[in-house]
């Protein structure tokens, strides 16, 4: 079992930035890849980065690379999200969730996510 609990969230000026935490308990939080995802009013929940259980690999959707970044911190039992340049489309409720393997997606998807946090609000005005 593992919980995850976000924090980080906030109102921001277009253009501003910033870091999202995820904070997991268990010992077995090395074992697991970790993905973020963001889900706007009336819209899906939509994949936004992942990063493999090293940190090694780590993976974007297109409307975030370049201005996100996915790292984590296994001592720590933390993932981040550092986000930069950031739109009013990036609004929406930001999600942590971990997977003990990805499926064909690569992790791009919410089904292939055995554990969600709560969500953390991101509000960025114009």
């Amino acid at each position: 079992q593992v919980q995850l609990v976000e924090s980080g969230g906030g109102l921001v000026q277009a253009g501003g930035s910033l870091r999202l935490s995820c904070a997991a308990s268990g010992r077995t939080f090395i074992s697991y890849a970790m993905g973020w995802f963001r889900q706007a009013p009336g819209k899906e929940r939509e994949f936004v980065a992942a990063i493999s259980w090293s940190g090694v690999n780590t993976y974007y959707a297109d409307s975030v690379k370049g201005r996100f970044t996915i790292s984590r911190h296994n001592a720590k039992n933390t993932v981040y999200l550092q986000m930069n340049s950031l739109k009013p489309e990036d609004t929406a409720v930001y999600y942590c969730a971990a997977a003990a393997s990805y499926g064909s997606s690569g992790g791009r998807t919410p089904e292939e996510y055995d554990y969600w946090g709560q969500g953390t609000q991101v509000t960025v005005s114009s």
